[in-house]
C-alpha cells in the first residue's frame, strides 16, 4: 500500500475529514488532497507529525511493503494521548501575551537606562561647578542602577508567572481544537501591521541614538576652527605685514 491509501485509511479511520487533518497539520486542504491523490509527498516533518497523531510508526508510512500498522515509539513509550488546546485556552493565552508585551518593553527599556545616572553623575563629579565627589557620584549611580534592575526583574517574573499555567504550549507536544489554527493565523494577520510598524520606530530610534555624541563634538570642532583662524589672525599681524599696511596709507596719503 502506497502513502497516498495509507493517509486516506488512517484519516478515514480517525473519523476525520481533509479539513480537519489539514488543521491538526497545519498545512491547507489542498495540500491533504494532492497527498491521497498522489499528486504531492508531505515534507518528513509531516509525515513525522502523522505518525503521532494516527500513533504508527514512519516506517509503516514511508515503506510500501508494510501493510499491517506498526504503533510508533512514542504510542509504545507513552499512552498519554496530547493534550488539546482549546479555543478557550488559546484565546486566554494570546491575551497573557499581548497584555504582557508592554510590561515586558518597560522592563527592557528600564534595563538599559539603568546605567545612565551612573554616567551622568561621574561626569558631573570631574566638573569643577558641580559640588559632587566622584565617590558620591559611584555610590548613587550604583544604588539607581540597582534599583531600576531590581523593578526590571520583578516585572519579567511576575509576567511569567502569568503565563505559568500555559507552559506546556513551549514544552509538550499537543495539539489543538478545530479552528484554533486559523484564530492563531487571523491574529498573527491582524497584528502584523502594528508589528512592522514598531520595528521601524525601533530601528530609527537605533539610528538616532548616535545623535546626541554628533552633537557633542560639533562645539570641539567648532573651537578647534576658531583657534585656527585666531592663530591665522596672529600671523597675519605681524610686524612685515604691519608695514606693509602702513607703506600703503603713506602712500596713499602722499
Amino acid at each position: 500500500m502506497i502513502l497516498a491509501n495509507k493517509i486516506v485509511s488512517l484519516r478515514k479511520k480517525a473519523g476525520w475529514s481533509q479539513e480537519d487533518l489539514a488543521e491538526k497539520l497545519g498545512v491547507t486542504r489542498q495540500s491533504v488532497s494532492k497527498w491521497e491523490g498522489a499528486q504531492s509527498v508531505p515534507d518528513m516533518d509531516k509525515v513525522v507529525q502523522m505518525s503521532r497523531l494516527f500513533g504508527v510508526s514512519t516506517d509503516f508510512l514511508l515503506k510500501d511493503e508494510l501493510e499491517e500498522e506498526t504503533p510508533c515509539a512514542a504510542a509504545q513509550d507513552d499512552d498519554t494521548p496530547l493534550r488539546r488546546v482549546t479555543m478557550k485556552q488559546a484565546s486566554a493565552y494570546l491575551a497573557l501575551r499581548k497584555a504582557a508585551a508592554p510590561k515586558i518593553a518597560v522592563a527592557t527599556a528600564l534595563c538599559i537606562i539603568s546605567p545612565v545616572t551612573l554616567i551622568l553623575l561621574a561626569g558631573m563629579s570631574e566638573v569643577q561647578r558641580f559640588p559632587i565627589s566622584g565617590n558620591a557620584a559611584a555610590g548613587i549611580g550604583l544604588c539607581v542602577m540597582l534599583v531600576l534592575l531590581a523593578v526590571a526583574v520583578s516585572i519579567f517574573l511576575r509576567a511569567d508567572a502569568d503565563v505559568r499555567d500555559y507552559r506546556f504550549l513551549e514544552e509538550e507536544p499537543f495539539e489543538t481544537e478545530y479552528g484554533v489554527t486559523g484564530m492563531v493565523r487571523q491574529r498573527q494577520r491582524e497584528y502584523k501591521d502594528t508589528h512592522t510598524r514598531l520595528v521601524t520606530v525601533g530601528v530609527v530610534l537605533c539610528v538616532l541614538a548616535a545623535v546626541p555624541l554628533h552633537k557633542r563634538q560639533r562645539p570641539a570642532l567648532y573651537r578647534r576652527c576658531l583657534r585656527a583662524a585666531g592663530a591665522g589672525g596672529h600671523r597675519l599681524s605681524g610686524p612685515g605685514h604691519s608695514r606693509r599696511i602702513s607703506g600703503r596709507h603713506g602712500a596713499a596719503a602722499g
